[in-house]
């Protein structure tokens, strides 16, 4: 028995030193671009400062991001790895926009998606400076939308041109982009993005649903995500939810 727990204890070190390897080398790899390179050189000191102002560590923050298409605008949260709570940290300006208020649901509608996401590429040689991709259709999407092709390669991105994605500006993605590869660096494989039509207070739901009054499908499916609005500004802790099998999300 204790030869199995020397030998089981000696594999999760192993596991455990060959998962820490793997998350420096995916800094290292990043650092081998440019434009990494100039982010760091032009924004890693800002960055340290923001956080330790809220006593984080840049190599032990965990990341989470909530956009609201209505006043276009990006809210980036932190919390040390350790932590459930995140804190909000800053909030930067969508530069454009495309499409109106309600979810994506076909190629080329130009709309920004709705409801829970979170970024699965990070591209540092990006044709809009750096990006960080979305996993746009995600499961409920799929489940939504009767389209045979939903589009992709939505991103979070830098310039000011947009056909549904969320453009930041050269300079400000550097400082998101930042954000999330030390967060990836840190051991976060997944990193929330939260896209809402608008602030979801009970107030601003009343406000459009006098607006969209005649669409009940969507106002269906802004009711189905108030829920989780209110659960994360209540608790600013990340999400936990399933789907039905219509894609409705459950909490």
């Amino acid at each position: 028995m204790r030869k199995k727990s020397k030998l089981f204890a000696l594999l999760m070190m192993g596991i455990l030193c060959n998962s820490m390897v793997a998350q420096s080398d995916f800094l290292a790899q990043q650092k081998k671009h440019e434009r990494v390179r100039k982010a760091i050189e032009d924004k890693e000191l800002l960055i340290e400062k923001k956080l330790n102002s809220f006593e984080i560590q840049l190599n032990n923050v965990h990341i989470l991001l909530v956009a609201f298409k209505d006043v276009a605008r990006l809210d980036l949260y932190c919390r040390e790895q350790r932590e459930d709570v995140f804190r909000l940290i800053h909030s930067f300006p969508v530069c454009a926009a495309s499409g109106d208020l309600g979810p994506k649901r076909k190629e080329g509608d130009l709309q920004v998606p709705e409801g829970y996401y979170f970024i699965n590429r990070f591209n540092p040689v990006s044709n809009f400076y750096l990006s960080l991709g979305l996993n746009y259709p995600n499961a409920s999407d799929k489940l939504k939308s009767t389209h045979p092709r939903l589009g992709g390669d939505i991103f979070i991105h830098g310039s000011c041109v947009t056909i549904g994605c969320l453009p930041m500006t050269d300079d400000l993605i550097k400082e998101i982009y930042l954000y999330a590869i030390h967060a990836k660096n840190n051991g976060q494989e997944r990193i929330p993005v939260y896209i809402f039509p608008f602030e979801m207070t009970d107030q601003n739901m009343m406000k459009y649903r006098e607006k969209f009054g005649s669409d009940a499908k969507l106002l269906k499916f802004w009711d189905n995500l108030k829920p989780g609005y209110d659960a994360f500004m209540q608790k600013k802790k990340e999400l936990k939810f399933g789907l039905t099998t219509n894609g409705d999300y459950s909490y």
